[in-house]
């Protein structure tokens, strides 16, 4: 119960959740991650007539770069129909959707970067270190 009151990080709070009731949200759907989407049920103008706000409470950690690409389009009203009813075709070039690794262990470190096992090793032979002494 502690966890839900004062951990907004880890999936919704006590807050979000009165938000969601309050609303009329209702479930939409799931992703592949777990994340659960809602829709109100009415729009939020007072004459029920604006758009109709919509939410996604994480699964585990809040990272917006979780959502995958076809349930941020819905969020934005980019996409009117949720990827339940209607999913994105893929196309062939397109990657599975990724979230951002920064700063965890599987972080993308480019040739030469110290961060990488094997060190600076992967740089070219074309590339000296600058020295002040050279200067």
């Amino acid at each position: 119960m502690l966890q839900k009151i004062f951990t907004w990080w880890n999936s919704s709070t006590l807050g979000t959740q009165f938000t969601l009731w309050r609303r009329g949200a209702r479930l939409v759907g799931t992703d592949e991650q777990g994340n659960r989407y809602f829709e109100e049920k009415t729009g939020s103008a007072p004459d029920g007539g604006g758009r109709k706000r919509r939410w996604v409470v994480y699964h585990g950690v809040a990272e917006a770069s979780r959502v995958p690409p076809d349930w941020h389009g819905w969020l934005h009203h980019t996409f009117e129909e949720p990827p339940t009813v209607k999913p994105l075709t893929r196309r062939a070039f397109e990657k599975d959707h990724m979230p951002n690794m920064t700063g965890t262990p599987l972080a993308y470190h480019p040739p030469g970067s110290l961060f990488r096992p094997e060190g600076a090793k992967g740089v070219g032979p074309d590339y000296e270190a600058w020295s002040p002494d050279a200067a």
